[in-house]
């Protein structure tokens, strides 16, 4: 099935859009079979909360906004699932907040790594990172901690989305203020983050672009006002509560 083939107004139109894009990236070769396994664990969490962005995921997103925008240097994390659903969407938010875009994989492997990057240079990249893998994230083992030193390494603003837990929480402790997309308010990734986004990432990505244009024009210290008014606890326990409560009758 084509995305030309999913009518916009088909009920499961977003799930099946997502489920197209994860299974064409494994054919591809960018997603790992691994992946399908996460986004039907993730579509679970987004069908009780209506398949829709909640108010306080959308006030997160422009939270997150503020926070590429504020950094001395912010570095977008591609993973396979990343680049299979939203490739387009990760370049016009490193455009619209002066991001750098690195892939970061948990099973890496050089032929992985060239094949995303391919695909992120496709769909409009300039530069893409994580290549040199000339840095590591400190408590990682293996593959999963590389990183380029003039990317993650060097970054104090770090956009994971649909993250494992341990390396979400390693570049936590390495001071980094940790943006995280996930739809289960519970996992590690999201308790780790300074702005959790409990929302689906085809929807996120775009909204955080969004918000970003509105807010570029802002001066510093109001972009650090609207990071300094979010809490993230409230923010974790909104979207724990809208799930729930989610209608199962949808």
């Amino acid at each position: 099935m084509s995305e030309i083939e999913i009518p916009e107004s088909h009920p499961r139109y977003e799930s099946l859009l997502t489920r197209h894009r994860i299974e064409e990236g494994v054919e591809k070769g960018i997603t790992s079979q691994q992946g399908l396994i996460a986004q039907g664990r993730g579509e679970a969490f987004d069908y009780l909360l209506g398949e829709e962005t909640i108010p306080s995921a959308d006030d997160a997103e422009r939270v997150a906004a503020a926070q590429l925008l504020a950094a001395e240097h912010a570095v977008l994390s591609v993973n396979g699932n990343v680049a299979a659903l939203v490739p387009g969407e990760i370049v016009d938010l490193a455009e619209a907040t002066g991001a750098d875009i690195e892939v970061n994989l948990f099973n890496r492997t050089a032929e992985r790594m060239d094949r995303i990057a391919d695909h992120l240079r496709d769909h409009g990249a300039t530069a893409v990172k994580g290549l040199e893998a000339d840095g590591r994230i400190p408590g990682l083992d293996h593959e999963r901690a590389k990183v380029d030193a003039d990317g993650i390494g060097d970054a104090d603003v770090v956009l994971v989305p649909l993250e494992d837990g341990d390396r979400a929480e390693a570049l936590a402790e390495m001071g980094k203020t940790e943006i995280v997309i996930d739809l289960n308010p519970l996992s590690r990734s999201a308790q780790s983050a300074a702005v959790p986004i409990i929302d689906n990432i085809i929807r996120a990505v775009p909204n955080m672009t969004e918000h970003a244009r509105d807010l570029r024009d802002h001066s510093a210290a109001e972009l650090e006002a609207i990071i300094d008014g979010f809490d993230a606890e409230e923010a974790l326990a909104a979207a724990e509560q809208a799930i729930r409560d989610g209608d199962l009758d949808k």
